[in-house]
This record gives C-alpha cells, structure tokens and sequence, in this order.
C-alpha cells in the first residue's frame, strides 16, 4: 500500500460514481485535490438512468464521450397502473421530443460510467490519488487530518464525504441522520429480449410498489422491481428460468420472452436525511447526504448535482481567496442543497405511498393525478422538465457564478 502524506485543499473519500465526479470537478474548478478510494474493478452489473443535467455535467467533466457509446438514450417513458384495485390511475406516456430533447436521457451500466470517471480522474494533474481507504477522519478549526490505511496522513481545508450510507466522515462531523425503513425491497437485474424496447422506459405500478424495465444498449433492459421484503427475497432465489417466466408476466409479455443476465442484487429500501448537509469542514454527497427509494431515477442524479454545487461552491471560494472549509463556504453548500434533496425526497415518498395506500380516497387523488398529467399537455409538459432537473437550479447556479 501506499503510504502518503499531504496537505491539500480539498480531499474526497469515496471513489463511487458521486465520488469521483466531486473530485474530477473539484480538480477542474482549480482545487488542489485528493481522492482516497481503493482502485478495484467495479463488477456490480447495476445501471443508472442519468437525466439530461447530469448528462451536461458529465460532459463538462470531459467524462461522457468516453462512456456515451455504452448507453442507451431514454425517449420515451410509460406508466402502467399495475394494481388491479377498483380505482386505477389511466395509463401515461411522456415523449422527449414534446419538450424539445432528443432524449430524456442515458441508461448506462455504472461499471461503464465508472471507468470513464476513473479515466478522466487519472489525467488531472492537480488530482492525487491514493488507492487507499480512510480509518481516522479528524476536523479541526483550521483543517481536517485523515489518517489512512497505510498509515499515511493527508490534511484538507474541506473534506468531501462521499462514503456512502455508513459515512464516516459524516459521522466525525457529528452530523445526525433521520432514517426510515420503508419496508419494501428492490430486486435489479438485466434482462434480454425477444422483442425491441425501442428506447422506451416502462414502469408497472404494482401495490407493492413498481417494477421498472429500463432500455440498454440492444435488445436489453435492466429490471427495477420492488416488492415486499418477503417477495422480493423469494425472487431473488428463483432459477433463472423462473425469474425470466416472473419477469415476462410481470411485464404483460410486451417484451415477448426474456433471458436474465448474471448478476442480481437485492437491496432493503429506506429513506435517509442528514440533519445538514455540511459541518465542521466536511460536506455530504451522495448516498452520504440522502438515501432514497429508486423511483424516478433520482437518486445518483442528485449526487452529481451534490458534486456540481460543492464544485461551483469552491471554485467561487477560491476566486475571492477565501477559506473553502469555513462555516461561510459550508452554509452556501447547505442551502444550494438542501431545497432540492428535500424536495426530491418528499415527492418519491408521497409517490410511494401513494401506491402502496389501500384508502379509496388516496387511490382517487393518485389517479386523478396522473390523468391531469395525461390530458393536459402544458401540465405534463412541466412534470417532464420538473422530474429531470428542479426548474430553480438554473437560476440557483447562474447566481453563484457557475
């Protein structure tokens, strides 16, 4: 291992998809930066829907065209009212090309975009990376030490916590956490298919919660299927045969038969809050910083909107000489974050419940919802531009000088 010592302005922990994104940013917005995080082949076969901002982040980062041939672009979105309940909301489809985008976004393999992150990161020369893992995380009045596991020590103005749901960093900053178990369980795995997808991402609304077939690259899918903790473990252990014939009934054969791929995760769904988003000269991106359902495809897309503010953030602070750790900085970085994270999270959590609720009334609210979106085009219109991006941001971003 290597043992390494510095000081820095900036040091990431964690080299997930957020990760690595914060710290290629960072670099660029002219932060001497550190990247603790264990180079190792990244063999989850999961997949992110990355929405049209995360799309032109990843772009400024000189990130996409290294991963863009990998994916599959989402034009069109369908949602089925799988219930079978008395009150069923009427299906609604949503077409890029209604709000002037080729594509609503990318659906890629995360092991696909971490390489070309993982790329991008090593020509950067004001980047460091240690292929290492944090084991103490140490704030103080003027920076924050981190001892490593090789033994080496880095010091940082700021610290970057993007070490997911048991952030260490998150917890030397003594920042509380609000969490709340759900309840529910989302299987995912990919699928072939006997018949195209035709770029269109299709979500079944089932009273356990939806089960989402999200295009790739050919005649390919990934599956996001939630259901009772319960359910969901009795699927996962299914042959492969078996969960192919579950898959194909569940997707009312529109896709004719399906072949499931190798690999499969099975994950308990909860929602997780920060009580701030930064303190004591560490900030929170990524899983670190919110934890939510995947519903909606928010939540990587949230943590490189995470990695663009404390970027935008620190450049700023750089520009006027200021202290990019400083209670000043890390209040910007709370309140660029929080209206969106909170936001976002309260709208998947209604969403959810209101499919799981078994109360007539919810049921009709919900279905007279989705049939305003649907008949009426200015108001589907908005829910398009509103579910890629929060209509503010713009603003929010030009403000701060980005």
């Amino acid at each position: 291992m290597n043992q390494v010592s510095g000081s820095f302005d900036v040091i990431v922990v964690g080299g997930g998809p957020a990760g690595l994104s914060a710290a290629i940013a960072l670099s660029q917005a002219g932060a001497r930066t550190a990247l603790i995080a264990r180079r190792a082949p990244y063999a989850d076969n999961r997949t992110t829907a990355l929405l049209g901002a995360s799309v032109d982040f990843l772009d400024g980062l000189d990130v996409w065209r290294r991963c863009r041939d990998k994916a599959a672009p989402l034009k069109a979105m369908r949602l089925v009212d799988d219930t079978g309940r008395l009150i069923r909301a009427p299906e609604v489809s949503f077409a890029c090309e209604e709000i002037g985008l080729d594509a609503f976004g990318y659906n890629i393999e995360n092991r696909e975009l971490v390489a070309g992150l993982e790329q991008r990161a090593s020509e950067l020369s004001n980047l460091t990376r240690l292929d290492d893992e944090a084991v103490t995380v140490d704030p103080g009045e003027t920076e924050v030490g981190i001892t490593t596991g090789a033994g080496g020590v880095v010091t940082g103005r700021l610290v970057v916590g993007a070490d997911g749901r048991q952030s260490l960093c998150r917890e030397a900053a003594g920042i509380g956490v609000h969490r709340r178990d759900l309840h529910q369980a989302a299987l995912t795995f990919n699928v072939g298919l006997a018949r195209p997808h035709r770029d269109v991402s299709t979500e079944f609304h089932t009273p356990a919660g939806p089960c989402v077939f999200v295009p790739l690259p050919g005649n390919r899918c990934s599956v996001v299927w939630v259901a009772s903790p319960k359910e969901a473990q009795r699927l996962f252990l299914l042959g492969d045969d078996e969960l192919a014939e579950a898959a194909e009934r569940q997707s009312h054969s529109i896709f004719g038969r399906v072949r499931i791929e190798g690999g499969r995760h099975l994950f308990p769904l909860a929602i997780e809050r920060p009580a701030k988003f930064a303190a004591h000269r560490v900030a929170l991106v990524g899983e670190a910083a919110h934890v939510i359902p995947p519903i909606g495809a928010q939540g990587l897309n949230m943590g490189l909107r995470d990695a663009a503010d404390i970027a935008d953030i620190v450049r700023a602070a750089l520009e006027c000489g200021e202290d990019v750790g400083a209670p000043a900085t890390l209040r910007r970085y709370d309140s660029a974050r929080r209206p969106d994270v909170v936001s976002r999270t309260l709208a998947i959590d209604l969403a959810n419940r209101s499919l799981l609720s078994d109360l007539l009334p919810l049921q009709a609210a919900r279905a007279a919802g989705l049939h305003l979106i649907g008949a009426f085009g200015p108001i589907r219109r908005l829910a398009m531009r509103e579910g890629l991006a929060p209509s503010w941001r713009s603003a929010g971003r030009s403000s701060r000088g980005s």
